[in-house]
């Protein structure tokens, strides 16, 4: 990988992971219309350099390639490295994916990458790009959680758990962080049309299959997630069943509602 060339213009930088599909394309869109440059990071370099060549046609703005498998504990790092000190205005902790299935019986390794991925590396690109920030009393965090960050989710444990993590994590920094101009907000979709279920063996899933749970573009959440980024939200939950699920996750017991969550996981 080369390092990132130095952004010469007077806009503003957003680095964004897993930005070559889904969710973080459409960031990667949201953050190019609001005339941001971007540094692009995911692991597929092919798709990666085909979606900031058609960004800086439509947009005009700069957008640079890293890629990376953030499952590798070093690879935050070494991608910072590349930065060569470049300022990042705003970190965008997209990357993160999820696995169906009892516990015991989905591969320990997928489970940890899984972890690496969602909860490590988000905190290791964080820690060490939030301090310039800081310095230069402006900038923010947008970290993508989940609804799934409002209860435990049987069948899908691991995925629940590191998504409570990225809640909890940038709560806590948005209130530490509130005085520094630096603001934090936590992206929570529900059920979106992505590859994530594919990559997560969900195709057959109640929560992608009833039609009493909508599934929302892409688009639409990232275009959320965008404005309420802007105005300093900490957390915004997109589209209004969604909100009303979160609701009656905390109105319940949180073995009701772990309960639920499982009969929703669980493939037929």
């Amino acid at each position: 990988m080369e390092a990132v060339t130095r952004n010469r213009t007077t806009r503003q930088t957003a680095l964004i992971t897993g930005a070559s599909v889904g969710i973080g394309y459409e960031l990667a869109r949201q953050f190019a219309r609001g005339q941001y440059d971007l540094v692009l990071v995911a692991r597929n370099e092919e798709k990666l350099r085909e979606v900031a060549e058609g960004i800086k046609r439509e947009f005009g703005v700069g957008a640079d390639v890293m890629t990376a498998d953030l499952a590798d504990p070093g690879a935050a790092g070494r991608l910072v490295d590349q930065l060569a000190g470049r300022r990042v205005d705003v970190l965008v902790n997209n990357a993160g994916f999820g696995a169906i299935g009892r516990f015991d019986e989905i591969e320990l390794a997928r489970q940890l990458e899984m972890i690496q991925v969602n909860v490590t590396s988000l905190v290791d690109f964080t820690h060490r790009l939030v301090p310039g920030m800081i310095s230069r009393g402006s900038g923010g965090v947008l970290n993508v959680a989940s609804t799934a960050s409002f209860q435990a989710g049987p069948w899908m444990a691991i995925y629940y758990a590191t998504k409570a993590f990225v809640l909890s994590f940038s709560e806590a920094l948005a209130v530490e962080l509130r005085k520094t101009g630096v603001k934090v907000t936590a992206l929570c979709p529900g059920p979106t049309h992505s590859e994530f279920r594919q990559r997560a063996k969900m195709e057959k899933s109640p929560l992608f299959k009833s039609s009493a749970i909508p599934v929302m573009t892409a688009e639409a959440v990232a275009r959320a997630g965008y404005r309420g980024f802007l105005r300093g939200k900490r957390v915004v939950i997109p589209g209004w069943v969604n909100r009303l699920g979160v609701l009656g996750a905390k109105w319940g017991t949180r073995a009701m509602a772990a309960r639920l969550a499982g009969k929703i996981n669980r493939a037929k």
